[in-house]
């Protein structure tokens, strides 16, 4: 993509740790969360190579295309399961906004691909920056409260008061250990990352 080279390699830095955050909740328990983190997990790699500077790779064509036509796959999919799921129309918008930007990449000229801007419509690239810029925020409000009101919540149980909810029993049985993956507050700050990372790119379009 377009940009400096340092701000780029942060980026592909975040979307990497965000990559591979999400493979490690693909071992949750829970099937949902297994399907949504693999989603996740291409778009965070996804968006991690295409965040590499173009000062230092210039991808070829046919790899914009090929990475068109995967988001493409992954937009159709997430189009059918976003029948059932809310939740799936975020992946949709963010498969489709992958496979925007890597087709504006590939049916941009040469010259282009090393200059700044010009190189999507300008309706659907505000579009898109309209709906992350919503998301990002929306996502930033309602993390915190969460985060608060979880630890809120793990200090009021256990069978001896406040003073004692580090215990290993709950006052109706055995309290499991929730995992690195199964985090909710870890997982809504993994889109969150996402999220701003989808906004970075975009501006260079």
């Amino acid at each position: 993509m377009h940009g400096p080279a340092s701000p780029g390699w942060l980026l592909v830095a975040l979307c990497a740790a965000t990559g591979a955050y999400c493979l490690l909740r693909m071992r949750s328990p829970v099937e949902e969360q297994r399907r949504t983190a693999g989603g996740e997990a291409l778009m965070g790699f996804g968006m991690a190579a295409m965040a590499v500077p173009a000062a230092v790779v210039t991808p070829p064509r046919w790899a914009w295309l090929v990475c068109t036509a995967v988001f493409g796959a992954a937009a159709l999919r997430a189009l059918w399961t976003a029948r059932g799921s809310r939740h799936h129309l975020h992946h949709l918008m963010g498969t489709v906004a992958m496979a925007y930007m890597a087709a504006a990449m590939a049916a941009a000229p040469a010259p282009a691909h090393h200059a700044h801007g010009g190189t999507g419509v300008p309706a659907l690239t505000g579009a898109l920056l309209l709906y992350f810029t919503g998301y990002v925020l929306r996502s930033g409000v309602r993390l915190l409260p969460s985060a608060v009101a979880g630890g809120a919540a793990v200090r009021a149980v256990g069978p001896a008061g406040p003073d004692h909810a580090a215990g290993p029993m709950h006052a109706a049985g055995p309290v499991r250990a929730v995992g690195w993956g199964d985090r909710p507050e870890l997982s809504q700050a993994c889109r969150l990352s996402m999220g701003i990372a989808m906004l970075a790119m975009l501006v260079t379009l």
